[in-house]
């Protein structure tokens, strides 16, 4: 039986890790199918803390692992796919063939960025192909981007990158922007935005060395097609938070975030959630850490009171 289970090996994760083992409740980590999450997709990460010249995302992610098992996390190599509570109060996590029990659980499972579904999106992550404008707009400075959607988050995005970049072009594939008025009035407005009505991106086109130099787009009304010069997309068509294997165990909002009652604790007692599986608003890799924590130290309070370690 173990004390805690955390599920996920982001920041949210690994940082959970480290508290608990840190306690000496020896967690056992499920990696998944991402170890790392989303930053092990990334390339340089230049706003964590304690890093002034920056830190690749697969190096920072490495270095909380190992900081976690230096004080006895352990960790195996599979996917939950079910959560179950049984009538004693504990936990039984399914992954695969096997089956683990546990007094508490954490979730920290992530969420994965939507994108389109084109046949080098993967190769171009990092590349000149990204979903957090505030992690990889300064890497972009006085050269043109692109921004694919056109609600709140891609109007923020193209804002943002209006700092950096020389041209900020938002690609919608409607002839009006879903964001709110006061947003979708600043984007307008501003000298370096400009929107690309009833398009969608039907290709991104690369140079030789596989970074983004255009998006092909194609008009929906016309059918036409028109080639734009980029340096960078940023998709902001949303996120799929990763619950579901949840289904039925905890509350999720209606878009399948972890819905967190007090804290870190979701709907069930015994079980925590952090990161940005509980987290639509900022998705920082810093929010996700603090989110760990927290549910780390909630969860050793929880089994303190409950079960008297």
């Amino acid at each position: 039986m173990e004390n805690v289970i955390i599920i996920g090996t982001g920041c949210a994760g690994w940082t959970a890790a480290i508290y608990v083992a840190r306690a000496n409740l020896k967690p056992l980590v499920l990696a998944g199918d991402q170890i790392g999450g989303q930053l092990t997709t990334t390339t340089e990460v230049e706003n964590f803390p304690g890093f002034p010249e920056g830190i690749m995302g697969p190096e920072l992610m490495m270095k909380m692992q190992q900081q976690a098992e230096r004080f006895g996390t352990r960790m195996e190599y599979v996917a939950a796919t079910k959560v179950e509570k049984l009538a004693d109060d504990t936990f039984v996590v399914t992954a695969g063939e096997k089956s683990y029990e546990a007094r508490s659980i954490i979730i920290a499972t992530g969420a994965s960025p939507r994108h389109l579904g084109l046949p080098n999106e993967k190769e171009l992550i990092g590349h000149g192909l990204t979903s957090c404008a505030t992690c990889d707009g300064a890497f972009y400075p006085d050269v043109p981007v692109a921004v694919i959607g056109g609600g709140d988050s891609a109007c923020e995005e193209a804002v943002f990158l209006s700092k950096f970049a020389s041209k900020v072009y938002i690609i919608h594939r409607r002839d009006e922007l879903r964001a709110s008025k006061i947003m979708a009035d600043r984007v307008l407005a501003h000298e370096k935005i400009e929107p690309i009505w009833d398009s969608a991106v039907s290709e991104y086109v690369t140079d030789d060395k596989g970074e983004m130099t255009q998006v092909r787009l194609q008009n929906r009304k016309s059918n036409e097609e028109s080639l734009v010069d980029v340096k960078c997309v940023f998709v902001a068509i949303g996120h799929i938070p990763n619950t579901q294997f949840l289904v039925d165990l905890v509350n999720l909002d209606p878009n399948g975030y972890l819905l967190r009652e007090k804290g870190t604790q979701t709907s069930l007692e015994g079980v925590f959630a952090a990161g940005d599986v509980a987290d639509h608003d900022y998705r920082q890799a810093i929010t996700a850490a603090g989110l760990g924590c927290a549910a780390a130290l909630e969860a050793e309070r929880y089994l303190s009171e409950k079960f008297g370690d």
